[in-house]
């Protein structure tokens, strides 16, 4: 492979990326429906033909920024995989990394939420919004998986507890959000703790 195809494939990489930064940050300040080929390449800094050269469609653009959450999510899980070196830290490692979200990443959690919730009107989107979950899934008691039930339970309240915060007053902290992660992370510790079983 010569160097002039490898600087091509960079600079489509290059090009790709800035489209699904660009996706995020107009879904996160004006909502999905300015989504459009004018609108996401001029956040772009790109002629608005460009975009079809690396997406087949407006949904083939949203199922790519719905996947970039995905990697995020992945970088995000090792770091905190790193991080917990005991599983009583989990609720309050990942109650940090939630009000990250509700605050500093503000603008692209509710990018992804909006993402998120299209995906129920747009069954194109489906696989990709369900798979922050199957991702997730995959780092419960160090890959091993666990109680379908349980897991389901955490990631709901995971999803509950953004949709909140989201939609509070004022983001909510670490220390507000440990409290409900205790509980359905670590159930028994918690209820034991609290003196409600031996």
């Amino acid at each position: 492979m010569t160097v002039g195809t490898d600087g091509r494939r960079a600079k489509g990489e290059r090009r790709r990326r800035a489209l699904v930064d660009a996706t995020l940050r107009v879904i996160g300040r004006d909502g999905v429906a300015a989504v459009s080929h004018r609108n996401i390449a001029r956040e772009a800094g790109v002629p608005a033909a460009s975009i079809g050269y690396y997406f087949d469609s407006i949904d083939d653009l949203l199922v790519a920024t719905l996947l970039d959450g995905v990697e995020a999510l992945v970088a995000d899980m090792d770091r905190m995989t790193r991080e917990v070196t005991s599983n009583e830290r989990w609720p309050a490692v990942v109650a940090e990394s939630l009000a990250e979200m509700l605050d500093a990443k503000r603008e692209r959690t509710i990018a992804e939420y909006e993402l998120y919730l299209l995906a129920a009107r747009r069954p194109a989107l489906r696989p990709a919004a369900r798979r922050w979950i199957e991702v997730a899934s995959g780092y419960v008691n160090g890959g091993e998986g666990g109680d379908p039930d349980a897991i389901r339970a955490a990631f709901a309240t995971i999803d509950g507890l953004l949709m909140q915060g989201l939609i509070a007053d004022r983001p909510p902290t670490a220390a507000e959000l440990t409290p409900a992660l205790k509980y359905v992370l670590q159930p028994v510790d918690y209820l034991r703790g609290a003196g409600i079983i031996p």
